[in-house]
């Protein structure tokens, strides 16, 4: 399993905007360097970052070789009702890595 970090408010009033930050630790190797003996360094980056919330997607994204190693993403949303927040990381060579955080919405 990766390394991941979540952080999400552990409750929030209804209607209230709440920051979510992410960090997925991942190389990024972006397949432009070469090794020392000439060969291209092959590509191993994040492609997709997704977040639910409880099951409706309420942020995405598409990462492409720019981005730096261990991502952090920084996003908000409106908290609407108590429940789960789930968050997948997707990538090259079959990287996937996934984390819940629970919220309380009162």
């Amino acid at each position: 399993m990766a390394r991941v970090v979540v952080n999400v408010p552990p409750q929030a009033k209804r209607g209230e905007i709440i920051e979510i930050r992410t960090l997925a630790g991942h190389a990024m190797e972006t397949g432009f360097r070469r090794t020392q003996l000439g060969e291209l360094v092959p590509r191993d980056i994040i492609t997709r970052f997704t977040c639910s919330y409880n099951g409706v997607e309420v942020f995405s994204a598409e990462l492409h070789p720019a981005v730096a190693a261990n991502p952090l993403i920084a996003f908000s949303t409106v908290a609407t009702e108590s429940g789960t927040l789930e968050f997948r990381w997707t990538g090259d060579n079959g990287y996937v890595a996934t984390h819940t955080a629970s919220i309380a919405v009162d």
